[in-house]
């Protein structure tokens, strides 16, 4: 019981300092908090290796995230229910983000063929876009709960990530590009990386009052 109370203690101190802005926490908490990104990531990558699971996977990564913080119960069960109800509910909204990904995919590597003028600018629109629709799709996944509708949490999402918070936006945008640098300097540092992304996510939301 004891342990319990440390580890509810050690959340709230979490949720507090996250609501505050400042970090009043012992180094030992704030590593704790560290830690939990860290295994939030390993199960993230695990569960997104379908590819059309990724968009679930996250999102359940954003709940552990969040029930930790929150001081209730957060283990790998509550992760697993999660993403299947995730995956169930939201595998058709995952599977059209990735086909958007891939046309826009297409559409670089045409542009990059020297074969269409204007190509430079076209292919700088073409990235933006890209990280627009990996950003929006990250950001519906961390404001998804069980029993949401994907479709209404996306538009609200794109709502958010390109018109009234685009602040939030850059720093995912930001937390991207560290998982890239992660994954081409050392590739098993995409585990982490992930959950630190899934953490940034939360903190976005949070920011703004979305969770």
């Amino acid at each position: 019981m004891s342990g319990t109370g440390a580890a509810a203690r050690a959340r709230a101190d979490d949720a507090a300092s996250a609501e505050t802005g400042t970090d009043r926490r012992p180094p030992a908490a704030r590593f704790a908090l560290f830690a939990e990104c860290l295994l939030a990531g390993v199960w993230l990558l695990l569960a997104a290796l379908a590819l059309v699971t990724a968009l679930p996977a996250f999102a359940a990564a954003c709940g552990h995230l969040r029930r930790y913080l929150d001081a209730e119960q957060a283990g790998w069960r509550e992760f697993a229910a999660e993403w299947a109800a995730a995956v169930r509910t939201g595998w058709r909204f995952s599977l059209l983000w990735w086909a958007v990904l891939a046309l826009l995919a297409f559409d670089l590597r045409v542009v990059s063929s020297g074969l269409l003028p204007a190509g430079p600018a076209v292919a700088a629109v073409g990235a933006a876009a890209v990280v627009a629709v990996v950003v929006t799709g990250l950001r519906t996944a961390a404001a998804w709960r069980p029993g949401d509708d994907w479709a209404r949490t996306g538009r609200a999402a794109a709502r958010r990530a390109l018109r009234t918070e685009p602040g939030g936006s850059l720093l995912l945008a930001g937390g991207l590009a560290v998982v890239g640098v992660a994954a081409w300097m050392l590739p098993p540092l995409i585990a982490p990386a992930l959950g630190c992304l899934a953490a940034c996510a939360v903190a976005v939301e949070r920011r703004y009052g979305r969770t």
